[in-house]
């Protein structure tokens, strides 16, 4: 029998090796029928199990909405239990409406079908005709017949709704899902700890190609050739979380460069996945080159499908990516994103897939891997720059996250909530957010990792793992050695000791066992007299995500003589130095400056300090802490900071900085910038709209043009007449991204008036009217649409009065200006109805621009347009802006309709991937907020979240989890302020005389527990409190419900006196007043209550307090009607007989309650009742 894994072990985090009692050696999965126009598939699976223990009497594996038919046992019929928790995760007590409470009963939801603890939804019971193969240890054949139709998860079904044979019509079918899914389409071990071999069989039509994992070794025909089957083998030991399946009419096509990669795409599409996928095979070629090690699988497969779930879906030798990352040699800004995509996905083929995590709490250190390896391919095909722009970036993202919303622990020894609204120990109850934010910080905490041992140790280390994998995966039939294969924290850190002799404990204290940033804010002084820094550095340390640094910290000063580091050593929240300076006061104006990579640079030095050598600070430049920093220096630093510094962070640092210096030497500087072709792209155009807010803050003293028109014009415009645009040549790529950004920022300038200058708006009105890409071999849809963007920021808020009753905009009440902009915008959107652009992103620009004109007054607040193109059909990008736009809606005007409307589209849409971005539109705008007064705030959209929160998401994790956000973030942890208070109860046992006070609802979670369907789980919860004696005739009125099937009767505290509710009592009399007294006494738990030391009954009034709910057991070896009921023989046997025994009349009362309150262990009957307060 399994041995149930206790609260204690889980805190522990038991090892998931050790808590199943068997282990998988192989599994065969045969998919014999795939019904696209149904929507269905049906088939069985084998898998081979060797008993780790004598007593095995069960096996539990992971299935959800699988409808079971057969179960069998080395050829035996097996009887088997089916209990789900997760289709209601707070059963019973349909009042709470708090997340605290919720998030115990998910928790506790999720982890009784966890596969790592030894749980699973499906529960088969070994026959007695096999017991002596597993006291023996012989392994177990088991057999499940299974089908699945309108899968709700796991499964996308594309169907288009157009004539002709499905393979005509592109049908094809894909699984997906987040960590531990597979158990959504077929019966498994749902664990990346349970590793097999595996032989995969999948039955299509003729027209259809089944693309899985593993190397394919036969196609057969049936004799009528209307259908074929592919025979998939993957010898590899692989865990079924790694196991997916593609269906559909692909056009195949090998790479001519590596003849072992092989990509599928639907019909029509074969041109642009051949400019798409022309770069796998370097970054096949450049990963075996940077690890030293051959690609770990014989083949890999590429397969890109329609409304997929992600971007990638990353398997076992098999990649699903997205449709939408195909691109045609056109197309400048999507390559880059999408060779990234791809990068990413090969670089988890090695770490992820084949050297796969041991258990969640490790799943930080495959992510970083594969995240840090990505991060070279960046720095090798994109350069040092743009590796550095990323890193910096991310560290940036993950800082706000931290600082502002959740801590971020890698690898937490505490398995509670630690705070937060949701758990972490399961990918199931963690916030998606959250999950991104952690493989930001993975690769991040990797990357420091490198700087501590080095870059060849750690290289060295990636090689050393995938070596033991290796070793470990040639051991076909020995499943308990395959254990190399995966990679814990423990694994990873005595490895790195093992290879580098360098010992990060403390590193991963700082930054893996714990959650928080640094946060560093300084200035310093220079001493003219001892020429030295006197530097000044505080901590932020008890502010919301920030952590105590102790240890070294690096400041480089740029001086006259050169660059020179000073390493100092942080001890306390507040730490002065004092830096010795290695150059004198200058004497002359101008000087050749040496730089930190080794450039001499003429400097004009007259605007510094004639007293001081120091030209500027920087705290931290390698970014070997996840920081962040407020330096204070003098403009001019800044200044010199931005032109002469080479690395790109420290200019991007200038240029923030440089916001608050509204001054003429400042748009000089951000001018040279902007003018300079050797700098950076990204710090061009991240000047450009620095050099708008300071045109906008020196709007009284500002001189000549407009800000960057007159640069514009020299860079793009013809000699003859400057105001007409050369031909488009998109060649140059520095020029084409700074040519589509410097119209936008100028749109964003404003005169003395704090409205758009005229000469900017008919500059970019005319930019758009001559815009010719007539000989340009590159898409100019980009650029259009930042055309568009551009005159959407010259949009200013109407001055024109209206009448709001009717709100009578007409075009003729428009200004000139605004007309302008809104005929172009038309004219583009009907356009783009006509010849399309790729991926629509005119039509993007448009809706967005439309909405500025209606936030500013301009047009009508009218959601009708926006709803039309959010419908399904329209391309996805475009209905997510729309949709993006309507939660505007109804954060600003508050409209309950449209607020309906998209709540629909979460519950309903069938795209899963549109129902989780519009979720994250609704999180980052909400509704409303705990804090925001709003007319939203209603009971009834309470119980429509809640309803869906509990019960409807039961087959998505990562929309539960969604959802959870939203709820969070409109609502807080706290019960909904619009709910009315809780009731407040009292419940009699009549045998035992004894009455105990509950409150029907209670803000406190931890006080409760969920109970799940057939599953026994313990309650986390304190015992009940003391009973306390019946009430007198003198206290609130008393009704008394007499229970059905019992001898207990709840008796009901009316609080407002005589039962009369309290808007007819007689505001002000004395009675009302004191009834008003005794419920506020009554309303607080557990407050005033007499202790009585008889406390022994409680579980009967707890029993008296709980209501029967619904059963979801399932025994047997028959098919059943429903995948959630079942009627086996020998539970209707158990069931009859414990009803008969019922009715029997014993003398010995007590001893019968005490036989009948207990269950077997097995699961038959009943769940014991959790005891809740």
């Amino acid at each position: 029998m399994t041995k149930t894994t206790s609260k204690k072990d889980k805190d522990k985090g038991q090892d998931p090796l050790l808590a199943r009692p068997y282990k998988v050696s192989h599994q065969t999965l045969c998919i014999t029928g795939v019904n696209f126009k149904h929507r269905a598939i049906i088939g069985y699976v084998e898998l081979t199990i060797i008993p780790q223990k004598s007593t095995l009497s069960r096996v539990k594996l992971n299935s959800k909405q699988c409808r079971i038919y057969r179960v069998t046992v080395n050829g035996a019929e097996a009887a088997f239990d089916y209990s789900d928790p997760t289709l209601e995760v707070c059963q019973g007590d349909t009042r709470q409406r708090n997340l605290d409470y919720f998030s115990t009963c998910h928790v506790s939801a999720v982890g009784s079908v966890d596969s790592d603890m030894g749980n699973g939804e499906l529960n088969i019971h070994v026959p007695h005709e096999v017991y002596s193969n597993v006291s023996d240890g012989r392994p177990l054949q088991v057999s499940i017949e299974f089908s699945l139709e309108k899968p709700k998860g796991g499964l996308q079904f594309v169907v288009p709704d157009m004539e002709g044979t499905m393979a005509e019509r592109g049908a094809h079918v894909f699984s997906y899902g987040l960590e531990n899914s597979s158990r959504l389409w077929f019966p498994c071990v749902d664990s990346y700890s349970e590793l097999c071999t595996w032989k995969l069989e999948f039955t299509v039509d003729a027209a259809m190609t089944a693309v899985s994992c593993g190397d394919l070794v036969d196609t057969v025909f049936t004799a009528d050739s209307k259908k074929k089957t592919f025979h998939y083998v993957l010898s590899i030991p692989t865990s079924a979380p790694n196991i997916a399946v593609a269906i559909g009419p692909f056009e195949i096509l090998v790479d001519p460069h590596m003849h072992e990669v092989t990509y599928f795409c639907l019909p029509h599409l074969m041109s642009l996945l051949k400019n798409t996928a022309d770069s796998i095979h370097r970054i096949l070629e450049f990963y075996e080159e940077l690890l030293s090690w051959r690609y770990p699988y014989s083949c890999y497969k590429a397969v890109f499908v329609d409304q997929s779930y992600e971007n990638i879906g990353s398997y076992a030798s098999l990649t699903v990516f997205n449709t939408n990352l195909l691109h045609t040699p056109r197309i400048i800004d999507q390559t880059p994103y999408t060779r990234r995509v791809i990068a990413y996905a090969v670089a988890q083929q090695f770490f992820g897939c084949y050297v796969c995590m041991h258990s969640w709490s490790d799943v930080w250190v495959g992510k970083g891997i594969a995240g840090y390896l990505l991060g070279q391919y960046i720095k090798k095909f994109f350069g040092k720059n743009e590796y550095r722009y990323w890193i910096h970036s991310e560290q940036q993202k993950l800082v706000h996250y931290e600082t502002e919303k959740e801590l971020v622990v890698l690898h937490s020894k505490d398995t509670s909530a630690r705070g937060r609204y949701f758990h972490t120990r399961h990918p199931h109850t963690t916030s998606w957010i959250h999950s991104k934010m952690a493989a930001r910080k993975s690769h991040l905490i990797t990357r420091l990792v490198e700087q501590k041992i080095g870059f060849e140790s750690l290289l060295q280390v990636f090689n050393k793992l995938l070596s033991l994998a290796t070793s470990a995966a040639s051991q076909k039939y020995t499943p308990t050695n395959w254990s190399n294969m995966l990679l814990s924290s423990a694994s990873f850190v005595k490895l790195i000791s093992t290879v580098s002799g360098k010992d990060i404990h403390l590193l991963l204290d700082q930054w893996v066992y714990q959650g928080g940033v640094v946060h560093f804010s300084g200035s310093f002084v220079f001493n003219r007299k001892r020429n030295l820094v006197e530097l000044e550095l505080n901590q932020k340390v008890g502010e919301h995500g920030i952590q105590k640094y102790v240890g070294p910290l690096t400041v480089t000063i740029q001086e006259l003589d050169g660059s020179f580091n000073h390493n100092v050593q942080i001890e306390d929240n507040t730490t002065r130095h004092e830096l010795v300076c290695h150059s004198k006061s200058r004497r002359n104006k101008k000087k050749k400056i040496p730089l930190v990579n080794g450039e001499e640079v003429d400097m004009d030095l007259s605007a510094m300090d004639a007293d001081s050598p120091v030209l500027w600070i920087r705290i931290d430049p390698q970014l070997t802490l996840v920081r962040k920093v407020e330096w204070q220096q003098p403009d001019f630093m800044w200044q010199y900071q931005l032109r002469y510094e080479r690395d790109i962070i420290a200019q991007h640092d200038s240029i923030i900085a440089l916001e608050q210096f509204p001054t003429p030497a400042s748009r000089l500087a951000l001018t040279d910038i902007l003018e300079n072709e050797s700098c950076f792209y990204r710090v061009r155009m991240e000047a450009a709209f620095c050099l708008s807010k300071v045109a906008n803050a020196m709007v009284s003293s500002w001189m000549g043009p407009p800000a960057m028109m007159s640069m514009f014009k020299r860079m793009f415009c013809t000699q003859m007449y400057t105001n007409l645009i050369k031909c488009n040549n998109f060649s140059n790529l520095q020029g084409y991204f700074l040519q589509k950004t410097m119209p936008v920022a100028m749109g964003a300038v404003r005169d003395a008036h704090g409205r758009c200058p005229k000469d900017v708006l008919q500059f970019i009105l005319q930019l758009i009217k001559y815009n010719d890409n007539g000989k340009n071999k590159f898409s100019d849809n980009y650029y259009r649409a930042s055309l568009i963007d551009a005159l959407a920021a010259t949009v200013t808020p109407s001055v024109t009065m209206l009448d709001t009753s009717t709100d009578s905009r007409t075009e003729q009440a428009l200004l000139p200006e605004t007309k302008a902009v809104l005929e172009d915008v038309v004219r583009h959107l009907n356009l783009e109805k006509l010849l399309p652009c790729y991926q629509f992103t005119i039509t993007v620009s448009c809706l967005k621009a439309i909405r500025t004109l209606q936030k500013n007054g301009h047009l009508p607040s009218n959601a009708a347009l926006f709803k039309s193109y959010a419908d399904p059909g329209q391309f996805v990008n475009v209905r997510l802006v729309a949709m993006e736009i309507l939660a505007d809606f109804v954060h600003v005007d508050e409209d309950e309709e449209v607020l309906g409307w998209l709540l629909d589209y979460v519950e309903n849409d069938p795209i899963p991937y549109v129902r989780h971005k519009l979720l994250q539109l609704l999180i980052k705008n909400p509704p409303f907020t705990p804090k925001e007064e709003s007319k939203l705030n209603k009971e009834s959209l309470v119980e429509r979240l809640w309803t869906t929160l509990n019960t409807g998401l039961s087959y998505d994790a990562r929309l539960r989890c969604d959802l959870v956000d939203l709820y969070y973030t409109m609502f807080g942890r706290s019960r909904p302020s619009c709910l009315p208070p809780p009731e407040f109860g009292l419940l009699v046992n009549l045998k035992e005389k004894k009455a105990a006070a509950v409150l029907q609802e209670d803000d406190k979670a931890s006080s409760s527990t969920g109970e799940t369907h057939g599953v026994k789980r313990k309650a986390e919860a304190d015992p009940l409190p003391p009973t306390t004696p019946l009430l007198t005739p003198s206290d609130p009125t008393l009704e008394v419900q007499p229970q059905e099937g019992s001898n207990k009767m709840r008796i009901k505290i009316k609080l407002g006196g005589g039962g009369k509710p309290p808007e007819e009592q007689a505001a002000g009399s004395p009675e009302v007043q004191k009834q008003q007294q005794q419920q506020e006494q009554l309303a607080t738990p557990q407050a005033g209550l007499p202790q009585e030391p008889a406390a022994s009954k409680v579980s009967d009034v707890s029993a008296a307090a709980s209501k029967p709910r619904p059963d979801h057991k399932k025994s047997s070896s028959h098919p059943s009607p429903h995948p959630h009921q079942s009627s086996s023989k020998h539970h209707h046997e158990q069931s009859s007989s414990h009803k008969q025994k019922k009715k029997k009349k014993h003398k010995h009362k007590h001893k019968h309650k005490s036989k009948h309150g207990s269950h077997d262990d097995r699961g038959h009957g009943k769940p014991v009742r959790s005891p809740r307060p």
